[in-house]
């Protein structure tokens, strides 16, 4: 999946959010959702310009952010 051809980053849509291209929907707002248990029919439904494709793009994105980063793993310090 080429999520370039879904996804748009832009200084002048959002501040330079990445969103799904030719709306002001960014990949944040609906990352956010689906973590809240929005189903990929609700998102469907509720914004009628998102298609399948556009949904498939946001994962790609992500999964190239992460493999991009460099993350820290915190561990939670036991009381003494």
């Amino acid at each position: 999946m080429n999520w370039q051809n879904y996804i748009e980053i832009n200084p002048q849509i959002l501040a330079g959010k990445p969103v799904i291209k030719g709306t002001r929907l960014s990949i944040e707002f609906l990352l956010d959702l689906l973590a809240n248990n929005w189903t990929v029919e609700q998102l469907l439904e509720n914004y009628p310009k998102l298609t399948r494709q556009d949904i498939q793009a946001i994962f790609a994105f992500a999964a190239v952010c992460l493999q991009e980063e460099q993350f820290i793993v915190y561990t939670k310090l036991e009381a003494a």
